[in-house]
Protein backbone atom coordinates (compact mmCIF):
# COMPACT_ATOMS: atom_id res chain seq x y z
CA UNK A 1 0.00 0.00 0.00
CA UNK A 2 1.55 3.26 -1.13
CA UNK A 3 -0.13 6.55 -0.31
CA UNK A 4 0.55 9.18 -2.92
CA UNK A 5 0.48 12.74 -1.64
CA UNK A 6 0.65 14.26 -5.14
CA UNK A 7 -2.21 16.60 -6.03
CA UNK A 8 -4.73 15.11 -8.44
CA UNK A 9 -7.36 16.43 -10.77
CA UNK A 10 -10.93 15.21 -10.61
CA UNK A 11 -10.20 12.50 -13.19
CA UNK A 12 -7.33 11.09 -11.04
CA UNK A 13 -4.54 12.43 -13.23
CA UNK A 14 -1.46 13.77 -11.53
CA UNK A 15 -1.07 17.53 -11.64
CA UNK A 16 2.26 19.31 -11.98
CA UNK A 17 4.45 16.37 -12.99
CA UNK A 18 7.50 16.58 -15.23
CA UNK A 19 5.38 15.85 -18.30
CA UNK A 20 2.98 18.70 -17.61
CA UNK A 21 1.74 19.92 -20.98
CA UNK A 22 -0.75 22.58 -19.99
CA UNK A 23 -0.89 24.96 -17.09
CA UNK A 24 -3.43 24.11 -14.44
CA UNK A 25 -5.03 26.82 -12.37
CA UNK A 26 -5.12 25.75 -8.75
CA UNK A 27 -8.28 26.82 -7.01
CA UNK A 28 -8.15 26.61 -3.22
CA UNK A 29 -10.45 23.87 -2.02
CA UNK A 30 -13.03 24.73 0.61
CA UNK A 31 -11.76 23.91 4.07
CA UNK A 32 -12.76 20.42 5.11
CA UNK A 33 -14.12 19.56 8.47
CA UNK A 34 -11.33 18.15 10.64
CA UNK A 35 -13.57 15.43 12.04
CA UNK A 36 -14.43 14.14 8.56
CA UNK A 37 -10.79 14.16 7.45
CA UNK A 38 -9.71 12.35 10.62
CA UNK A 39 -12.53 9.84 10.16
CA UNK A 40 -11.27 8.97 6.69
CA UNK A 41 -7.73 8.38 7.94
CA UNK A 42 -8.89 6.34 10.93
CA UNK A 43 -11.09 4.23 8.66
CA UNK A 44 -8.09 3.64 6.41
CA UNK A 45 -6.19 2.22 9.38
CA UNK A 46 -8.89 0.44 11.41
CA UNK A 47 -11.29 -0.83 8.74
CA UNK A 48 -11.35 -4.61 8.41
CA UNK A 49 -11.16 -4.43 4.61
CA UNK A 50 -8.19 -2.06 4.45
CA UNK A 51 -4.83 -3.78 3.95
CA UNK A 52 -1.95 -3.42 6.38
CA UNK A 53 0.75 -0.96 5.33
CA UNK A 54 3.38 -2.78 3.29
CA UNK A 55 6.48 -0.89 4.33
CA UNK A 56 7.81 1.52 6.94
CA UNK A 57 7.22 4.56 4.69
CA UNK A 58 3.49 3.79 4.56
CA UNK A 59 3.36 3.50 8.35
CA UNK A 60 5.21 6.82 8.69
CA UNK A 61 2.78 8.52 6.29
CA UNK A 62 -0.26 7.26 8.21
CA UNK A 63 1.28 8.17 11.58
CA UNK A 64 2.07 11.68 10.29
CA UNK A 65 -1.54 12.11 9.13
CA UNK A 66 -2.94 10.86 12.44
CA UNK A 67 -0.61 13.12 14.42
CA UNK A 68 -1.83 16.08 12.38
CA UNK A 69 -5.44 15.13 13.11
CA UNK A 70 -4.68 14.94 16.84
CA UNK A 71 -3.28 18.48 16.70
CA UNK A 72 -6.27 19.82 14.73
CA UNK A 73 -8.85 18.11 16.93
CA UNK A 74 -6.94 19.02 20.08
CA UNK A 75 -7.43 22.69 19.25
CA UNK A 76 -11.18 22.09 19.49
CA UNK A 77 -10.95 20.32 22.86
CA UNK A 78 -10.44 21.69 26.37
CA UNK A 79 -6.91 21.41 27.71
CA UNK A 80 -6.41 18.63 30.22
CA UNK A 81 -9.23 16.47 28.87
CA UNK A 82 -8.31 12.78 29.47
CA UNK A 83 -9.03 11.88 25.86
CA UNK A 84 -6.78 14.67 24.61
CA UNK A 85 -3.99 13.83 27.07
CA UNK A 86 -3.99 10.17 25.95
CA UNK A 87 -3.91 11.13 22.27
CA UNK A 88 -1.13 13.68 22.83
CA UNK A 89 0.90 11.16 24.82
CA UNK A 90 0.67 8.63 21.97
CA UNK A 91 1.37 11.37 19.43
CA UNK A 92 4.62 12.36 21.14
CA UNK A 93 6.06 8.82 21.12
CA UNK A 94 8.36 7.81 18.32
CA UNK A 95 7.44 5.02 15.93
CA UNK A 96 8.83 1.73 17.27
CA UNK A 97 11.23 -0.31 15.15
CA UNK A 98 10.07 -3.60 13.70
CA UNK A 99 7.09 -4.79 11.70
CA UNK A 100 4.61 -5.68 14.45
CA UNK A 101 5.45 -2.96 17.02
CA UNK A 102 5.07 -0.22 14.39
CA UNK A 103 1.67 -1.57 13.27
CA UNK A 104 0.49 -1.89 16.88
CA UNK A 105 1.53 1.72 17.52
CA UNK A 106 -0.33 2.81 14.37
CA UNK A 107 -3.52 1.07 15.50
CA UNK A 108 -3.28 2.54 19.03
CA UNK A 109 -2.80 6.04 17.60
CA UNK A 110 -5.77 5.53 15.27
CA UNK A 111 -7.94 4.38 18.20
CA UNK A 112 -6.90 7.40 20.28
CA UNK A 113 -7.71 9.68 17.34
CA UNK A 114 -11.09 7.97 16.98
CA UNK A 115 -11.86 8.63 20.67
CA UNK A 116 -10.84 12.26 20.26
CA UNK A 117 -13.07 12.55 17.17
CA UNK A 118 -16.02 11.16 19.11
CA UNK A 119 -15.35 13.61 21.94
CA UNK A 120 -15.28 16.58 19.56
CA UNK A 121 -18.27 15.27 17.59
CA UNK A 122 -20.57 14.93 20.59
CA UNK A 123 -19.68 18.46 21.64
CA UNK A 124 -17.39 17.85 24.55
CA UNK A 125 -16.13 20.89 26.38
CA UNK A 126 -14.56 23.20 23.84
CA UNK A 127 -11.38 25.19 24.21
CA UNK A 128 -11.39 27.84 26.89
CA UNK A 129 -11.89 31.28 25.38
CA UNK A 130 -11.73 34.67 26.94
CA UNK A 131 -15.14 36.24 27.47
CA UNK A 132 -15.90 38.98 25.05
CA UNK A 133 -18.54 41.62 25.00
CA UNK A 134 -21.80 41.11 23.20
CA UNK A 135 -21.31 40.32 19.54
CA UNK A 136 -23.84 41.78 17.19
CA UNK A 137 -24.97 39.82 14.20
CA UNK A 138 -24.27 41.34 10.85
CA UNK A 139 -27.61 42.53 9.47
CA UNK A 140 -28.89 41.09 6.22
CA UNK A 141 -28.84 43.38 3.19
CA UNK A 142 -32.65 43.25 2.78
CA UNK A 143 -33.08 44.39 6.37
CA UNK A 144 -30.86 47.38 5.68
CA UNK A 145 -32.76 48.20 2.50
CA UNK A 146 -36.09 48.00 4.35
CA UNK A 147 -34.81 50.25 7.13
CA UNK A 148 -33.60 52.88 4.65
CA UNK A 149 -36.92 52.72 2.82
CA UNK A 150 -38.90 53.14 6.07
CA UNK A 151 -36.80 56.13 7.14
CA UNK A 152 -37.17 57.75 3.70
CA UNK A 153 -40.93 57.17 3.75
CA UNK A 154 -41.17 58.66 7.27
CA UNK A 155 -39.23 61.74 6.11
CA UNK A 156 -41.52 62.11 3.07
CA UNK A 157 -44.66 61.87 5.22
CA UNK A 158 -43.25 64.37 7.71
CA UNK A 159 -42.31 66.79 4.91
CA UNK A 160 -45.78 66.50 3.38
CA UNK A 161 -47.52 67.13 6.71
CA UNK A 162 -45.66 70.36 7.50
CA UNK A 163 -47.92 73.34 6.57
CA UNK A 164 -46.62 75.67 3.87
CA UNK A 165 -46.40 79.35 4.61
Amino acid sequence: MHLSLDPRRGDSQLVGGREQRESVTVVPAPERDHVVAASETVTLVLDEDSPLPENAADVEDLVRLLRGHVVQLGARTALGSPVLVRAQRLRSKSIPEGYMPSRVYLVKLAEATQELMAHVDRGGPGPIRAKRGRRWQKPKINLLRGTVFAVALACLIFAASVPRT
